[in-house]
């Protein structure tokens, strides 16, 4: 990505497979922002990453000129507030505006998130399933959310993305993989056709490209991810 002379080295701890360090990648992209895109090993976190974020022990973690900043909202709305005249605007200059995503971006968090996870990490098929009813429920609410919020347009911020869009984005990977892991189509164009429509245009932009996993690499590293879980919490698994 082009750089933005003056403005100090940037330096990005993440994993290619977190919702959350694509959020924050395709906001460097979108701000045209250089950066080095550190891949993480999270079964064995490096120092750097510990002492960078000693509370969360997480990725992402952004480094501006060695200065850490954690959490993917917290790391795109520096990124819009520190290089104000690099790229495009990420948050809306607007101050209610502005209060309307930061709403949109905790429900995706609260709501969305935390039963997709909870569908990811089930233990029981009746567990996964109820997890499952509230994911589809959640972008059910960000259908109609998308549908005020886009004007009509492209994306929740109108003709080009902006936060909202980054905050969701993270998680396309995922949603285009999940019938893959799950046998669950969540992004269906029956039930959110917005959605589904927009998740397509969003993978297609350029600040999108080279993030956004696809959808196989995705699904292998769930089921994966699935099987170690599993393996955990069976001790008869784990004796053999």
């Amino acid at each position: 990505m082009a750089g933005v002379g003056g403005d100090g080295q940037l330096r990005l701890l993440g994993a290619w497979p977190s919702p959350f360090v694509h959020r924050v990648r395709v906001a460097l992209h979108l701000k045209g922002l250089e950066y080095e895109n550190m891949e993480e090993d999270l079964t064995n976190k490096s120092d750097l990453l510990l002492t960078s974020n000693p509370i969360h022990k997480k990725v992402p973690v952004l480094l501006h000129d060695n200065r850490p900043i954690s959490e993917s909202l917290v790391i795109v709305q520096y990124l819009n507030d520190a290089f104000p005249g690099a790229g495009q605007a990420i948050l809306p200059a607007d101050a209610y505006d502005r209060a309307v995503v930061r709403f949109w971006a905790a429900y995706i968090d609260d709501k969305f998130f935390a039963a997709w996870i909870k569908a990811l990490k089930g233990t029981t098929e009746e567990e996964k399933a109820a997890a499952t009813a509230d994911t589809l429920a959640a972008l059910e609410t960000l259908e109609e959310a998308f549908a005020e919020l886009s004007g009509g347009k492209g994306f929740f911020a109108g003709d080009a993305p902006g936060y909202l869009d980054v905050v969701l984005g993270g998680f396309v990977g995922w949603l285009r993989a999940w019938d893959k892991v799950a046998g669950v189509k969540l992004l269906d164009a029956s039930r959110t056709p917005l959605l589904a429509a927009w998740a397509e245009r969003f993978a297609a932009l350029d600040a999108a490209k080279g993030v956004i996993p696809d959808p196989d690499q995705i699904a292998e590293f769930a089921k994966g991810l699935q099987a170690r879980m599993a393996a955990a919490a069976d001790p008869a698994a784990a004796s053999n």
